[in-house]
């Protein structure tokens, strides 16, 4: 069934306020997903605060088109039937959040993205975004590699005592 002009307006000027907004964007095919498995990929999008939309690629054109950022993004990438994952916390989440998703349904593979800048990325460098570490990830990475200098440190200075302990308790037993 066809959409009305209006209807696709109203899906452009949405589409155009999620670009705007978003730090990053990925698109995948979603050929062969049943409606459960679309339904099960949302949730999990939504927890991770990605928004998923299955539109038309040329709305997606004419909307990339609309906004100044993405004016002079590639589109030879948006063929077949795509789904599309917007964020606006994270730029690396749509990615993770397919890819996650497709380890367990290898129908859905990802094909293209766009960055905050309106830059477009191919599919190797979106696989690559999806192998990244989560921002929580790196945090955890960045404060132990602070906190290993004090650690060692304090393993040092323990270390000293400790042995000082040792000799004087072996003099003790030698007596």
């Amino acid at each position: 069934m066809a959409i009305t002009r209006d209807k696709k307006q109203t899906l452009v000027a949405e589409l155009n306020e999620l670009f705007a907004d978003a730090k990053g964007v990925v698109g995948a095919t979603n050929a062969g997903l049943s409606v459960a498995d679309a339904q099960e990929l949302r949730r999990t999008a939504r927890d991770a605060g990605v928004v998923i939309k299955v539109v038309k690629n040329r709305l997606v054109r004419v909307a990339l088109s609309q906004n100044e950022k993405f004016a002079n993004a590639d589109t030879s990438l948006l063929t077949g039937q795509l789904l599309y994952a917007f964020s606006n916390d994270d730029e690396v989440a749509p990615a993770q959040v397919l890819a996650q998703f497709a380890k367990e349904h290898p129908e859905l593979k990802l094909v293209v993205g766009y960055d905050g800048t309106g830059k477009s990325l191919d599919t190797a460098t979106v696989n690559a975004l999806a192998n990244l570490p989560t921002k929580d990830q790196l945090r955890g990475q960045q404060v132990s590699v602070l906190a290993a200098p004090l650690t060692q440190f304090l393993g040092v200075a323990n270390g000293a005592q400790r042995g000082f302990a040792q000799v004087l308790s072996q003099r003790v037993e030698s007596i």
